[in-house]
């Protein structure tokens, strides 16, 4: 199954896409993709409320605003330098455990929404990833368990601001979690929808342009691991992200670096999960 959530920013709903295309509007189903659905079988629920309710759900116009395919969920935990071709464009030893940092959840915005260049951005970057939503409560998961906490997975560009991010003592939160840097979507597909989230394509254009085309299958740390991993430092919850790590051909490694400016248009997609677009614009204070 995919979840879609769709609507303008004051008004978002719960949907499903179909596999023809169709996005239908649930709801009816009188829940919304939030922590208490993730973690009480609110798929399989839906799944069989779907069974008998298909009929009556109303077609979503295509032309309306897809949102982001979840509540906002409790935490984003990131995977640094997680891809072997990565950690070497960035002239960093490949990590011997994870390396984990926060994304504020207030970056969230919907899989085609404008990326908003912050106030004194000189150095924003992209990063195709494949992110892990939480299905159920996670702590000390061994990874033969760790699948079984999976609710499924989404597309996120890890917008990145590399000076907040390196320059200001090192502090990669700050540079992660500028509002809008987080777009996801347009859908999260449940693991039956992906065969092996550890062999993928994904891949990133900006202007048209590509850069970044590789497979999950470079990661350093598979997805099992990763869940295990961040599971001993924390207590993961359902609807909680997991963000995985970017591959090779980020602006930052470029020579020399290239970094995103108002007006540019990146495009992205990971087999399985669709594609996204965002156009890229400058800050405006509003003041």
């Amino acid at each position: 199954m995919k979840l879609i959530r769709f609507g303008n920013t004051t008004d978002e709903k719960p949907g499903v896409l179909l596999e023809d295309g169709t996005r239908l509007d649930v709801s009816a189903f009188g829940r919304d993709y939030d922590e208490a659905f993730f973690g009480s079988n609110g798929i399989s629920s839906l799944r069989d409320w779907l069974a008998s309710n298909k009929a009556n759900c109303p077609k979503v116009d295509p032309n309306t605003r897809l949102a982001p395919p979840l509540v906002r969920p409790s935490k984003i935990v990131c995977v640094g330098l997680n891809y072997a071709k990565h950690a070497e464009e960035s002239g960093m030893e490949p990590p011997k455990e994870p390396v984990l940092f926060f994304k504020a959840t207030t970056a969230i915005v919907g899989p085609n929404d404008s990326i908003i260049l912050p106030k004194g951005s000189t150095k924003t970057d992209w990063e195709v990833e494949l992110a892990i939503v939480i299905g159920a409560k996670a702590s000390y998961v061994n990874e033969a368990d760790a699948m079984n906490h999976v609710a499924g997975y989404v597309l996120h560009n890890d917008v990145s601001e590399r000076a907040f991010q390196l320059e200001r003592s090192g502090q990669w939160v700050k540079g992660k979690s500028c509002d809008t840097f987080a777009p996801l979507g347009p859908f999260i597909a449940t693991p039956d929808e992906i065969k092996d989230p550890n062999n993928l394509r994904l891949w990133l254009k900006l202007n048209g342009k590509t850069m970044q085309d590789s497979s999950t299958s470079d990661f350093i740390f598979k997805v099992q691991h990763v869940i295990s991993h961040i599971s001993q430092f924390m207590t993961l919850l359902p609807g909680d992200i997991i963000s995985t790590g970017t591959p090779f051909g980020v602006g930052l490694g470029l020579n020399p670096p290239q970094y995103l400016v108002a007006g540019d248009e990146v495009e992205l997609g990971i087999e399985g999960l669709g594609s996204s677009k965002q156009k890229v614009v400058a800050f405006t204070d509003s003041k």
